[in-house]
């Protein structure tokens, strides 16, 4: 087979790929037991492009008690299995400072409902085989993941006075039978007395491992709610306004997208044709990352993927800048396309690099809707660097080869 042959059948297999991943991508595709749904079904939408709650809290310490990583920690855990409870699709509970919790409720529809859930007090119980309450959370004054002797996970539990008392009444009673722990009327766990316990300490055994034996304990102590939660701000996003937000913003992109592959064609001519090929390339390949993450999209996340776009085709740019310059030296197509590849790649991986350290920063230093606008630059721009460099010089390279175009004006020089 010829080169030219073979440059053409490289550039049609590229095209077929192109092609079968916008309509995946489009209309989803099933292959025997597999399936792949369509993006607009794939790609989970955040609060502000969907509607829902916003709902901010704060702790407040009773009187002389302090505010502890430890107790923030517990009191998110707990809040987090409630909202799981209302069956929301991806919900974000999340520290934010020292004192406050953010949570997040895309989709929700009664409000009045997910608010009384989320500011409730919490309800911990030991319950009896005779379904009698045996003492509560109030009386539980520590709960720890621990090993045992065997180097089993367990939760370790220090009652206060008065629930000692009571718990070493009730594994007497009823020693070799199961005491149910109780939480927001949910069983977590029923592990058998298999001794009378007098000294307010107390093991539950039976558990997986580590991780399992950490969070019970958290749930346990943060049944008992250690701070009051007030809180101090409520933000309601209908779905109108979430859906109006979703459609502008596409809008948006789309536009800038059209006119930035305008202006590739108009300026660049062929390679700009190429360029085009290749930032379609790079946005199937963001959002089939996206997909594959199970990532949230919000409307920073959308902003920083629209930027990245820009970035995308900025690589080319300089690119083919440097294409021109070695054309007008007097070099043949392929051999100014491998001096301007070359010259450029430097360049363009120390403008993309930086731009993925200051995301990094953004991603550590930021909370909420900052970090999805710095994930997904940063998604962004590694996805632009592979099609700049691996998908546009294929396409460029095998297109040179098969002498089609050979008019150096048709390449912008």
């Amino acid at each position: 087979m010829s080169l030219r042959a073979k440059s053409l059948l490289k550039i049609a297999v590229i095209l077929f790929i192109a092609v079968f991943l916008a309509y995946t991508l489009v209309f989803g595709i099933k292959i025997g037991p597999y399936q792949v749904a369509p993006v607009k079904k794939a790609i989970k939408l955040g609060l502000d492009l969907q509607g829902g709650i916003y709902v901010l809290l704060e702790a407040k310490p009773r009187p002389g008690q302090t505010i502890t990583d430890e107790k923030m920690n517990a009191a998110k855990e707990v809040i987090a299995r409630r909202v799981d409870q209302l069956g929301v699709a991806e919900p974000i509970v999340v520290r934010q400072g020292e004192n406050r919790i953010r949570v997040e409720l895309p989709g929700v529809k009664d409000s009045q409902k997910a608010l009384e859930v989320i500011g409730k007090t919490a309800s911990l119980q030991f319950i009896g085989p005779d379904q009698k309450v045996i003492l509560t959370g109030d009386n539980v004054s520590d709960a720890r993941a621990v090993y045992g002797n065997l180097n089993t996970p367990m939760v370790s539990l220090k009652l206060d006075s008065e629930g000692a008392k009571k718990f070493a009444e009730a594994t007497q009673k009823f020693l070799d039978k199961p005491i149910a722990i109780v939480l927001d009327g949910e069983i977590i766990s029923a592990p058998i007395v298999r001794s009378v316990i007098t000294n307010g300490e107390a093991v539950i055994e039976g558990l997986s491992s580590i991780d399992e034996a950490a969070q019970l304990a958290a749930l346990i102590r943060g049944g008992a709610l250690p701070v009051d939660l007030e809180q101090r701000e409520i933000r309601a996003v209908g779905p109108t306004l979430g859906a109006d937000s979703l459609a502008k913003s596409l809008r948006a992109g789309m536009i800038g997208v059209v006119l930035v592959m305008a202006f590739m064609i108009l300026y660049y001519r062929i390679p700009g044709l190429v360029a085009d090929l290749a930032l379609m390339f790079y946005i199937m390949l963001v959002l089939i990352v996206f997909i594959t993450l199970d990532a949230t999209l919000t409307l920073p996340g959308i902003a920083g993927f629209i930027l990245s776009v820009g970035m995308a085709v900025d690589a080319n740019v300089l690119i083919f800048e440097r294409f021109k310059e070695e054309l007008r030296s007097g070099k043949t197509l392929r051999a100014a396309m491998d001096a301007g590849f070359s010259r450029a790649l430097t360049t363009i991986f120390d403008s993309n690099l930086t731009t993925i350290i200051s995301a990094l920063v953004l991603f550590y230093f930021g909370t909420g809707p900052i970090k999805g606008f710095a994930v997904t630059l940063i998604i962004g721009n590694i996805a632009s660097l592979f099609t700049a460099i691996v998908v546009t010089r294929i396409l460029l390279v095998n297109l040179i080869n098969t002498r089609l175009f050979t008019n150096k004006k048709l390449f912008s020089a």
